[in-house]
Protein backbone atom coordinates (compact mmCIF):
# COMPACT_ATOMS: atom_id res chain seq x y z
CA UNK A 1 0.00 0.00 0.00
CA UNK A 2 1.36 3.44 -0.68
CA UNK A 3 0.25 6.96 -1.68
CA UNK A 4 1.26 9.70 -3.80
CA UNK A 5 2.43 12.93 -1.31
CA UNK A 6 2.99 16.04 -2.38
CA UNK A 7 6.21 16.91 -3.98
CA UNK A 8 8.93 18.77 -2.07
CA UNK A 9 10.66 21.26 -3.73
CA UNK A 10 11.82 19.01 -6.52
CA UNK A 11 11.28 20.42 -9.98
CA UNK A 12 10.89 19.03 -13.72
CA UNK A 13 13.42 20.90 -15.37
CA UNK A 14 17.31 20.67 -16.42
CA UNK A 15 19.14 22.46 -13.73
CA UNK A 16 17.64 20.72 -11.21
CA UNK A 17 17.78 17.22 -11.99
CA UNK A 18 15.57 14.51 -12.01
CA UNK A 19 12.33 15.14 -11.22
CA UNK A 20 11.62 13.00 -8.05
CA UNK A 21 7.87 11.96 -6.56
CA UNK A 22 7.35 11.18 -2.81
CA UNK A 23 5.11 8.26 -2.03
CA UNK A 24 4.06 6.34 0.93
CA UNK A 25 4.40 3.07 1.64
CA UNK A 26 1.99 1.06 4.30
CA UNK A 27 2.84 -2.27 6.32
CA UNK A 28 -0.58 -3.06 7.48
CA UNK A 29 -0.13 -6.49 8.74
CA UNK A 30 2.17 -6.43 11.71
CA UNK A 31 5.90 -6.90 12.85
CA UNK A 32 8.31 -5.88 15.49
CA UNK A 33 10.80 -4.30 12.75
CA UNK A 34 9.63 -3.47 9.36
CA UNK A 35 12.01 -2.42 6.24
CA UNK A 36 11.13 -0.89 2.90
CA UNK A 37 13.95 -2.54 0.02
CA UNK A 38 13.71 -2.17 -3.85
CA UNK A 39 14.97 -1.82 -7.34
CA UNK A 40 14.95 2.11 -6.48
CA UNK A 41 18.16 1.11 -3.59
CA UNK A 42 19.41 -1.54 -5.85
CA UNK A 43 17.87 -4.19 -3.65
CA UNK A 44 20.73 -3.32 -1.12
CA UNK A 45 19.59 -0.27 1.33
CA UNK A 46 16.61 -1.42 3.81
CA UNK A 47 14.57 1.74 4.51
CA UNK A 48 13.08 1.27 8.34
CA UNK A 49 9.32 1.90 8.71
CA UNK A 50 7.40 3.49 11.22
CA UNK A 51 4.67 1.87 13.43
CA UNK A 52 1.88 4.58 12.87
CA UNK A 53 0.59 6.41 16.23
CA UNK A 54 -2.28 4.73 17.54
CA UNK A 55 -2.64 1.79 14.98
CA UNK A 56 0.55 -0.17 16.19
CA UNK A 57 0.27 -2.90 13.57
CA UNK A 58 0.52 -0.32 10.30
CA UNK A 59 4.01 0.96 9.41
CA UNK A 60 4.86 3.49 7.32
CA UNK A 61 7.35 5.27 4.87
CA UNK A 62 8.19 7.90 2.51
CA UNK A 63 10.54 7.69 -0.17
CA UNK A 64 11.19 9.65 -3.37
CA UNK A 65 11.19 7.67 -6.54
CA UNK A 66 11.80 8.91 -10.06
CA UNK A 67 9.10 8.37 -12.87
CA UNK A 68 9.20 5.29 -14.09
CA UNK A 69 8.62 0.96 -13.18
CA UNK A 70 9.90 -0.06 -9.95
CA UNK A 71 9.79 -3.22 -7.96
CA UNK A 72 9.63 -3.70 -3.96
CA UNK A 73 9.30 -5.56 -0.79
CA UNK A 74 9.09 -5.81 2.70
CA UNK A 75 11.41 -7.52 4.87
CA UNK A 76 9.02 -8.38 8.13
CA UNK A 77 11.06 -9.36 11.57
CA UNK A 78 13.66 -11.13 9.02
CA UNK A 79 11.57 -12.51 6.29
CA UNK A 80 10.95 -10.97 3.06
CA UNK A 81 7.41 -10.27 2.99
CA UNK A 82 5.12 -9.16 -0.14
CA UNK A 83 1.60 -7.44 -0.20
CA UNK A 84 -0.75 -9.87 -1.76
CA UNK A 85 -2.91 -6.84 -1.73
CA UNK A 86 -0.87 -4.80 -4.19
CA UNK A 87 0.03 -5.73 -7.82
CA UNK A 88 2.59 -8.35 -8.05
CA UNK A 89 4.39 -10.14 -10.19
CA UNK A 90 7.46 -13.06 -10.11
CA UNK A 91 10.58 -11.78 -10.57
CA UNK A 92 14.77 -12.00 -10.12
CA UNK A 93 14.08 -11.54 -6.04
CA UNK A 94 11.08 -14.13 -6.03
CA UNK A 95 7.28 -12.61 -5.55
CA UNK A 96 7.65 -8.85 -5.91
CA UNK A 97 5.18 -5.63 -5.69
CA UNK A 98 5.34 -3.35 -8.67
CA UNK A 99 4.76 0.03 -9.15
CA UNK A 100 4.66 2.39 -12.12
CA UNK A 101 5.04 6.36 -11.70
CA UNK A 102 4.04 8.18 -14.76
CA UNK A 103 5.82 11.34 -15.56
CA UNK A 104 2.55 13.65 -14.89
CA UNK A 105 0.92 12.29 -11.28
CA UNK A 106 -2.40 12.06 -12.64
CA UNK A 107 -1.98 9.42 -15.69
CA UNK A 108 -3.18 6.11 -14.39
CA UNK A 109 -0.28 3.51 -13.75
CA UNK A 110 -0.98 -0.12 -16.53
CA UNK A 111 -0.04 -1.85 -13.62
CA UNK A 112 -3.17 -1.25 -11.95
CA UNK A 113 -5.67 -3.17 -14.37
CA UNK A 114 -7.88 -6.02 -13.66
CA UNK A 115 -5.11 -8.13 -15.30
CA UNK A 116 -2.99 -7.34 -12.95
CA UNK A 117 -2.30 -10.11 -9.42
CA UNK A 118 -3.31 -8.31 -6.30
CA UNK A 119 -5.72 -5.80 -5.98
CA UNK A 120 -4.66 -2.13 -5.16
CA UNK A 121 -4.98 -0.35 -1.91
CA UNK A 122 -3.50 2.73 -2.38
CA UNK A 123 -4.99 5.70 -0.90
CA UNK A 124 -3.90 8.78 -3.13
CA UNK A 125 -4.31 12.50 -2.27
CA UNK A 126 -5.26 14.29 -5.17
CA UNK A 127 -4.36 11.82 -7.82
CA UNK A 128 -7.20 9.45 -9.47
CA UNK A 129 -6.33 5.93 -9.48
CA UNK A 130 -8.60 3.14 -10.89
CA UNK A 131 -8.60 0.48 -8.64
CA UNK A 132 -10.21 -2.89 -8.76
CA UNK A 133 -13.08 -3.72 -6.97
CA UNK A 134 -12.97 -4.99 -3.78
CA UNK A 135 -14.13 -8.74 -3.47
CA UNK A 136 -17.70 -9.21 -1.81
CA UNK A 137 -18.96 -12.04 0.60
CA UNK A 138 -22.07 -14.21 -0.92
CA UNK A 139 -25.21 -14.15 0.26
CA UNK A 140 -24.66 -17.76 1.03
CA UNK A 141 -21.55 -17.75 2.82
CA UNK A 142 -22.84 -14.26 4.73
CA UNK A 143 -26.18 -16.77 6.15
CA UNK A 144 -23.65 -19.57 6.87
CA UNK A 145 -21.75 -17.45 8.90
CA UNK A 146 -24.68 -15.65 10.87
CA UNK A 147 -25.76 -18.99 11.90
CA UNK A 148 -22.54 -20.51 12.94
CA UNK A 149 -22.06 -17.24 15.44
CA UNK A 150 -25.72 -17.22 16.31
CA UNK A 151 -25.77 -21.00 17.51
CA UNK A 152 -22.53 -20.56 19.18
CA UNK A 153 -24.17 -17.86 21.12
CA UNK A 154 -27.30 -19.53 21.58
CA UNK A 155 -25.53 -22.60 23.06
CA UNK A 156 -23.59 -20.78 25.88
CA UNK A 157 -24.66 -18.41 28.68
CA UNK A 158 -23.70 -15.26 30.52
CA UNK A 159 -22.63 -17.50 33.46
CA UNK A 160 -19.57 -17.87 31.64
CA UNK A 161 -18.81 -13.76 31.41
CA UNK A 162 -18.58 -13.92 34.92
CA UNK A 163 -15.16 -13.68 36.54
CA UNK A 164 -13.57 -15.72 38.79
CA UNK A 165 -13.17 -12.74 40.93
CA UNK A 166 -13.54 -9.29 41.38
CA UNK A 167 -15.97 -6.37 42.12
CA UNK A 168 -19.34 -4.75 40.92
CA UNK A 169 -19.94 -1.54 42.11
CA UNK A 170 -23.84 -0.84 42.74
CA UNK A 171 -24.74 3.16 44.10
CA UNK A 172 -28.14 3.62 46.89
CA UNK A 173 -30.33 6.56 45.40
CA UNK A 174 -30.45 8.03 47.88
CA UNK A 175 -26.80 9.40 47.76
CA UNK A 176 -26.29 12.06 46.40
CA UNK A 177 -25.46 12.74 42.71
CA UNK A 178 -22.51 14.98 43.37
CA UNK A 179 -20.93 11.60 45.36
CA UNK A 180 -22.38 9.22 42.83
CA UNK A 181 -20.14 10.89 40.55
CA UNK A 182 -17.30 11.18 42.36
CA UNK A 183 -17.40 7.23 42.55
CA UNK A 184 -17.82 6.79 39.11
CA UNK A 185 -14.83 9.12 38.46
CA UNK A 186 -12.71 7.74 41.15
CA UNK A 187 -13.48 4.04 40.23
CA UNK A 188 -13.20 4.50 36.32
CA UNK A 189 -16.45 3.28 35.36
CA UNK A 190 -19.05 4.61 32.90
CA UNK A 191 -22.18 3.26 34.60
CA UNK A 192 -23.43 1.63 37.76
CA UNK A 193 -26.75 -0.41 38.81
CA UNK A 194 -28.71 1.57 41.43
CA UNK A 195 -30.51 0.05 44.34
CA UNK A 196 -33.52 0.96 46.01
CA UNK A 197 -33.71 -0.60 49.64
CA UNK A 198 -37.21 -0.02 50.02
CA UNK A 199 -37.93 -1.87 47.05
CA UNK A 200 -35.06 -4.40 47.99
CA UNK A 201 -34.42 -4.32 43.91
CA UNK A 202 -32.16 -2.78 41.73
CA UNK A 203 -34.50 -0.02 39.28
CA UNK A 204 -31.84 0.65 37.08
CA UNK A 205 -28.73 2.27 36.30
CA UNK A 206 -26.69 5.63 36.27
CA UNK A 207 -24.78 6.92 33.75
CA UNK A 208 -22.51 9.34 32.43
CA UNK A 209 -25.13 10.78 30.10
CA UNK A 210 -27.11 11.23 33.54
CA UNK A 211 -23.54 13.18 34.15
CA UNK A 212 -24.03 15.20 30.60
CA UNK A 213 -27.57 16.17 31.36
CA UNK A 214 -27.27 17.71 34.36
CA UNK A 215 -24.36 19.46 33.47
CA UNK A 216 -26.44 20.87 30.49
CA UNK A 217 -28.95 21.58 32.83
CA UNK A 218 -26.73 23.49 35.18
CA UNK A 219 -25.80 25.57 31.87
CA UNK A 220 -29.61 26.09 31.53
CA UNK A 221 -30.10 29.51 32.87
CA UNK A 222 -33.97 28.74 32.95
CA UNK A 223 -32.72 25.26 35.10
CA UNK A 224 -34.33 24.98 38.98
CA UNK A 225 -31.24 22.67 39.55
CA UNK A 226 -28.44 24.56 40.97
CA UNK A 227 -25.08 23.58 41.93
CA UNK A 228 -25.58 23.81 45.35
CA UNK A 229 -28.38 21.73 45.38
CA UNK A 230 -26.13 18.50 43.86
CA UNK A 231 -25.02 18.25 47.02
CA UNK A 232 -28.17 17.18 48.58
CA UNK A 233 -30.05 16.15 45.29
CA UNK A 234 -30.40 12.33 45.62
CA UNK A 235 -29.96 10.27 42.65
CA UNK A 236 -33.66 9.47 43.14
CA UNK A 237 -34.82 13.24 42.81
CA UNK A 238 -32.90 13.24 39.81
CA UNK A 239 -34.18 9.93 38.35
CA UNK A 240 -37.55 11.31 39.17
CA UNK A 241 -36.98 14.90 37.49
CA UNK A 242 -35.72 13.43 34.50
CA UNK A 243 -39.17 12.67 32.95
CA UNK A 244 -39.82 16.39 33.00
CA UNK A 245 -36.53 16.74 31.63
CA UNK A 246 -36.60 14.48 28.31
CA UNK A 247 -40.06 16.83 27.32
CA UNK A 248 -37.80 19.91 27.99
CA UNK A 249 -34.52 19.58 26.15
CA UNK A 250 -33.54 20.59 23.13
CA UNK A 251 -37.51 20.52 22.16
CA UNK A 252 -37.03 17.07 20.89
CA UNK A 253 -39.02 13.85 21.94
CA UNK A 254 -35.71 11.65 22.94
CA UNK A 255 -36.75 10.28 26.26
CA UNK A 256 -34.02 9.64 28.67
CA UNK A 257 -36.07 7.27 31.64
CA UNK A 258 -35.75 3.68 30.60
CA UNK A 259 -36.91 0.70 32.92
CA UNK A 260 -33.90 -1.45 34.04
CA UNK A 261 -32.54 -4.31 31.48
CA UNK A 262 -30.84 -7.07 33.17
CA UNK A 263 -30.47 -10.70 32.90
CA UNK A 264 -29.63 -13.62 34.84
CA UNK A 265 -26.44 -16.12 34.49
CA UNK A 266 -28.38 -19.14 32.86
CA UNK A 267 -29.93 -16.24 29.51
CA UNK A 268 -28.22 -17.34 26.64
CA UNK A 269 -25.18 -14.74 25.36
CA UNK A 270 -26.89 -14.29 22.77
CA UNK A 271 -30.17 -13.47 24.52
CA UNK A 272 -27.88 -11.00 26.24
CA UNK A 273 -26.34 -9.51 23.29
CA UNK A 274 -29.96 -8.82 21.72
CA UNK A 275 -30.85 -6.73 25.15
CA UNK A 276 -28.17 -4.29 24.68
CA UNK A 277 -28.35 -3.98 21.20
CA UNK A 278 -32.25 -3.22 21.72
CA UNK A 279 -32.29 -1.12 24.80
CA UNK A 280 -29.10 1.15 23.45
CA UNK A 281 -27.59 -0.02 26.33
CA UNK A 282 -22.92 -0.12 27.33
CA UNK A 283 -23.95 -2.94 30.01
CA UNK A 284 -26.62 -5.57 31.29
CA UNK A 285 -26.61 -6.11 35.09
CA UNK A 286 -26.48 -10.29 35.15
CA UNK A 287 -28.34 -10.65 38.60
CA UNK A 288 -29.72 -13.39 40.51
CA UNK A 289 -32.59 -13.88 43.60
CA UNK A 290 -33.26 -17.27 45.15
CA UNK A 291 -36.99 -15.92 45.73
CA UNK A 292 -39.84 -16.54 44.03
CA UNK A 293 -40.42 -12.76 43.41
CA UNK A 294 -37.01 -11.72 42.74
CA UNK A 295 -37.05 -9.62 45.77
CA UNK A 296 -32.98 -9.32 47.11
CA UNK A 297 -31.26 -10.12 43.82
CA UNK A 298 -27.79 -10.74 43.80
CA UNK A 299 -25.62 -8.36 41.54
CA UNK A 300 -23.03 -11.12 39.47
CA UNK A 301 -21.62 -9.14 36.55
CA UNK A 302 -21.90 -6.27 34.20
CA UNK A 303 -22.18 -7.76 31.05
CA UNK A 304 -21.02 -5.92 28.00
CA UNK A 305 -20.51 -6.94 23.92
CA UNK A 306 -16.75 -6.76 24.21
CA UNK A 307 -16.64 -9.54 26.43
CA UNK A 308 -19.23 -11.67 24.46
CA UNK A 309 -16.82 -10.26 21.47
CA UNK A 310 -14.05 -12.41 23.28
CA UNK A 311 -16.05 -15.19 23.32
CA UNK A 312 -16.77 -15.32 20.02
CA UNK A 313 -13.24 -14.63 18.82
CA UNK A 314 -11.68 -17.44 21.38
CA UNK A 315 -14.13 -19.92 20.11
CA UNK A 316 -13.47 -19.59 16.39
CA UNK A 317 -9.92 -18.92 16.26
CA UNK A 318 -8.71 -22.13 14.85
CA UNK A 319 -11.49 -22.43 12.92
CA UNK A 320 -12.07 -18.74 11.24
CA UNK A 321 -12.32 -20.54 7.89
CA UNK A 322 -15.49 -21.90 8.98
CA UNK A 323 -16.65 -18.20 9.27
CA UNK A 324 -16.31 -16.84 5.64
CA UNK A 325 -16.99 -13.72 6.46
CA UNK A 326 -14.34 -12.87 8.98
CA UNK A 327 -11.91 -12.48 6.33
CA UNK A 328 -13.41 -9.96 4.28
CA UNK A 329 -12.08 -6.29 4.74
CA UNK A 330 -14.29 -3.87 6.52
CA UNK A 331 -14.66 -1.43 3.44
CA UNK A 332 -16.56 -4.52 1.32
CA UNK A 333 -19.12 -4.89 3.80
CA UNK A 334 -21.70 -2.36 5.07
CA UNK A 335 -20.32 -2.34 8.91
CA UNK A 336 -19.70 0.90 10.57
CA UNK A 337 -20.33 4.54 9.81
CA UNK A 338 -18.63 6.04 7.19
CA UNK A 339 -18.06 9.40 5.63
CA UNK A 340 -19.81 9.71 2.15
CA UNK A 341 -17.90 9.68 -0.84
CA UNK A 342 -18.89 12.92 -3.24
CA UNK A 343 -22.18 12.62 -4.77
CA UNK A 344 -22.81 9.71 -2.33
CA UNK A 345 -26.17 10.22 0.14
CA UNK A 346 -25.50 9.01 3.68
CA UNK A 347 -28.46 8.49 6.28
CA UNK A 348 -26.40 8.44 9.32
CA UNK A 349 -23.28 11.56 8.70
CA UNK A 350 -20.17 11.12 10.67
CA UNK A 351 -20.10 13.77 14.12
CA UNK A 352 -17.12 15.21 13.92
CA UNK A 353 -15.43 18.41 15.56
CA UNK A 354 -12.36 20.43 15.93
CA UNK A 355 -10.40 21.01 19.25
CA UNK A 356 -11.50 24.41 19.39
CA UNK A 357 -15.03 23.35 19.95
CA UNK A 358 -16.73 24.29 22.68
CA UNK A 359 -17.61 21.51 25.58
CA UNK A 360 -21.26 22.47 25.13
CA UNK A 361 -21.39 21.68 21.56
CA UNK A 362 -19.85 18.58 21.94
CA UNK A 363 -22.34 17.33 24.76
CA UNK A 364 -25.24 18.57 22.65
CA UNK A 365 -23.67 16.44 19.22
CA UNK A 366 -23.39 13.56 22.00
CA UNK A 367 -26.75 13.73 23.04
CA UNK A 368 -28.74 14.68 20.21
CA UNK A 369 -27.15 12.32 17.70
CA UNK A 370 -27.40 9.32 20.29
CA UNK A 371 -23.71 8.17 19.25
CA UNK A 372 -20.87 7.56 22.46
CA UNK A 373 -17.99 9.16 21.38
CA UNK A 374 -17.03 11.87 18.55
CA UNK A 375 -13.59 12.05 16.79
CA UNK A 376 -11.37 14.99 17.02
CA UNK A 377 -10.09 16.00 13.91
CA UNK A 378 -7.23 19.32 12.42
CA UNK A 379 -8.13 20.89 9.57
CA UNK A 380 -7.30 18.09 7.19
CA UNK A 381 -10.05 15.82 8.78
CA UNK A 382 -6.89 13.76 10.70
CA UNK A 383 -7.28 12.72 13.48
CA UNK A 384 -6.23 14.22 16.93
CA UNK A 385 -8.03 12.08 19.59
CA UNK A 386 -11.56 11.20 20.36
CA UNK A 387 -14.24 12.62 22.79
CA UNK A 388 -16.27 9.79 24.81
CA UNK A 389 -19.54 10.36 26.76
CA UNK A 390 -16.91 8.76 29.49
CA UNK A 391 -14.85 11.57 28.99
CA UNK A 392 -17.07 13.54 31.13
CA UNK A 393 -16.52 11.77 34.53
CA UNK A 394 -13.24 13.76 34.20
CA UNK A 395 -14.93 17.14 35.32
CA UNK A 396 -15.59 15.76 38.88
CA UNK A 397 -12.21 15.46 39.56
CA UNK A 398 -11.68 18.72 42.27
CA UNK A 399 -15.12 19.90 41.44
CA UNK A 400 -14.40 21.43 37.73
CA UNK A 401 -18.05 21.02 36.63
CA UNK A 402 -18.99 24.31 39.24
CA UNK A 403 -15.63 26.25 37.78
CA UNK A 404 -16.37 25.99 34.11
CA UNK A 405 -18.81 27.16 31.53
CA UNK A 406 -19.49 24.80 28.67
CA UNK A 407 -19.53 27.60 25.98
CA UNK A 408 -16.52 28.83 27.37
CA UNK A 409 -14.31 25.47 27.94
CA UNK A 410 -12.90 23.53 24.78
CA UNK A 411 -12.78 20.45 23.50
CA UNK A 412 -9.51 20.41 23.97
CA UNK A 413 -9.24 21.96 27.23
CA UNK A 414 -11.62 19.39 28.63
CA UNK A 415 -10.02 16.27 27.42
CA UNK A 416 -6.52 17.80 29.09
CA UNK A 417 -8.49 17.91 32.24
CA UNK A 418 -8.40 13.42 32.28
CA UNK A 419 -6.08 12.89 29.72
CA UNK A 420 -4.72 10.47 31.90
CA UNK A 421 -7.99 8.87 33.12
CA UNK A 422 -9.75 7.13 30.40
CA UNK A 423 -6.83 6.19 28.11
CA UNK A 424 -6.69 2.77 27.37
CA UNK A 425 -3.23 0.87 27.42
CA UNK A 426 -2.03 4.78 27.33
CA UNK A 427 -4.13 5.17 24.01
CA UNK A 428 -7.16 6.77 23.35
CA UNK A 429 -7.64 6.35 19.60
CA UNK A 430 -8.17 3.20 18.67
CA UNK A 431 -7.57 2.99 15.37
CA UNK A 432 -7.75 0.49 11.82
CA UNK A 433 -7.43 1.15 8.27
CA UNK A 434 -10.31 0.17 5.16
CA UNK A 435 -8.21 -2.83 3.82
CA UNK A 436 -8.15 -4.38 7.24
CA UNK A 437 -10.31 -8.09 7.86
CA UNK A 438 -13.38 -8.40 9.63
CA UNK A 439 -11.73 -10.64 12.52
CA UNK A 440 -8.74 -7.66 12.96
CA UNK A 441 -11.42 -5.69 13.52
CA UNK A 442 -12.66 -7.96 16.22
CA UNK A 443 -9.85 -8.93 17.72
CA UNK A 444 -9.29 -5.22 18.60
CA UNK A 445 -12.48 -4.45 19.97
CA UNK A 446 -12.25 -7.82 22.00
CA UNK A 447 -10.19 -5.88 24.31
CA UNK A 448 -11.37 -4.07 27.33
CA UNK A 449 -11.97 -0.35 27.05
CA UNK A 450 -11.94 -0.51 23.22
CA UNK A 451 -15.81 0.14 22.17
CA UNK A 452 -15.14 1.49 18.90
CA UNK A 453 -12.28 1.73 15.98
CA UNK A 454 -12.21 4.83 14.19
CA UNK A 455 -11.44 4.26 10.34
CA UNK A 456 -8.24 6.26 9.10
CA UNK A 457 -6.40 6.78 5.50
CA UNK A 458 -3.31 5.02 6.13
CA UNK A 459 -1.00 7.86 6.42
CA UNK A 460 -2.72 10.46 6.73
CA UNK A 461 -4.77 9.38 9.41
CA UNK A 462 -7.70 11.57 7.54
CA UNK A 463 -11.04 10.21 9.22
CA UNK A 464 -13.08 7.57 7.02
CA UNK A 465 -15.44 5.94 9.65
CA UNK A 466 -15.91 4.67 12.52
CA UNK A 467 -17.21 1.03 14.20
CA UNK A 468 -18.35 0.75 17.70
CA UNK A 469 -19.40 -2.63 19.38
CA UNK A 470 -22.80 -2.75 18.56
CA UNK A 471 -22.04 -2.23 14.58
CA UNK A 472 -19.94 -5.45 14.37
CA UNK A 473 -23.38 -7.18 16.27
CA UNK A 474 -25.66 -5.82 14.30
CA UNK A 475 -24.01 -7.00 11.25
CA UNK A 476 -22.75 -10.53 12.55
CA UNK A 477 -26.56 -11.26 14.11
CA UNK A 478 -28.41 -9.89 11.41
CA UNK A 479 -30.36 -6.86 13.23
Amino acid sequence: MFAFGPETGHENSEDSGPLLIPLRFVWPYGGRRVFLCGSFTRWSEHIPMSPMEGCPTVFQVIWSLSPGYHQFKFFVDGEWRHDEHQPFINGNYGVVNTVFIAREPDMVSPNFSPETPGRSNMDVDDVFIRSEPVPTISDADLEVSRHRIAAFLSRHTAYELLPDSGKVIALDVNISVKQAFHILHEQGIPVAPLWDSCKCQFVGVLSVLDFILILRELGNHGSNLTEEELETHTISAWKEGKGHLSRQIDGNAISYLRRLVHAGPYDSLKDVAMKILKSKVATVPITHSSSQDGSFPQLLHLSTLSEILKCICRHFKHSSSSLPILQQPICSIPLGTWLPKIGESNGRPLAMLRPNASLGAALSLLVQAEVSSIPIVDENDSLLDIYSRSDITALAKDKAYAQIHLDEMSIHQALQLGQDANSFNGQRCQMCVRSDTLHKVMERLANPGARRLVIVEAGSKRVEGIISLSDVFRYLLGV
